[in-house]
């Protein structure tokens, strides 16, 4: 059985091989806009936004939250590369609605080895030591999707790098049917000016 290394770099090497005039693709996505989503792999942004490579920027991270590393990634993607429209794609059945900043920190403070989750919450199956370390962090957790959708649309409308004329739009994607919802709340905060 090949390993998972192996399975990537096979895969590249047919991809490679196919490559062609990709190699001619603009820097700037020809579509201009931009999506912030999550990292779960359920999502595929190219099949639900129907992109080919090129199109557009997509920032993933865990919860699809406009954290200071999205924002950053974000501005970089109007700025310098010419987006003038972004989407902020948060997922039914998310895994960061699993949990708190004090579950995560207490399970980390335990040990460093994986978490495994019960019908009861998560629970520490590791042995050896955690660390402190992640009382630092701001997990971005998430207790209401569309809530979390229109705080993530209002953090960046109100971010002081964003400009007004960027309309950002806030949607659901649900894991059981691939629609998108628009979050009406979100998409008044993101409207343009």
């Amino acid at each position: 059985m090949a390993t998972i290394l192996e399975s990537i770099l096979d895969a590249n090497r047919r991809y490679a091989q196919g490559f062609g005039d990709k190699r001619n693709l603009a820097m700037p996505p020809s579509r201009r806009f931009a999506i912030l989503t999550c990292m779960d792999a359920r999502l595929d942004p190219a099949k639900f936004a129907g992109l080919d490579e090129g199109d557009a920027h997509v920032v993933r991270n865990a919860g699809g939250r406009a954290s200071e590393d999205a924002i950053r990634s974000l501005v970089i993607s109007y700025k310098l590369l010419g987006t003038r429209e972004w989407f902020v794609i948060h997922h039914s059945d998310c895994g960061m609605e699993t949990f708190s900043d004090e579950i995560m920190r207490g399970l980390l403070a335990k040990s460093l080895d994986h978490a495994v989750l019960e019908s009861d919450g998560w629970h520490d199956r590791g042995s050896g030591s955690g660390t402190s370390e992640a009382q630092y962090i701001d997990w971005l957790t998430i207790r209401n999707q569309e809530e979390s959708i229109a705080e993530d649309v209002r953090r960046l409308r109100r971010h002081p790098l964003v400009p007004s004329w960027i309309p950002i739009h806030g949607f659901l994607y649900d894991v059981r049917s691939g629609a998108l919802r628009p979050v009406a709340v979100a998409d008044s905060v993101g409207t343009a000016k």
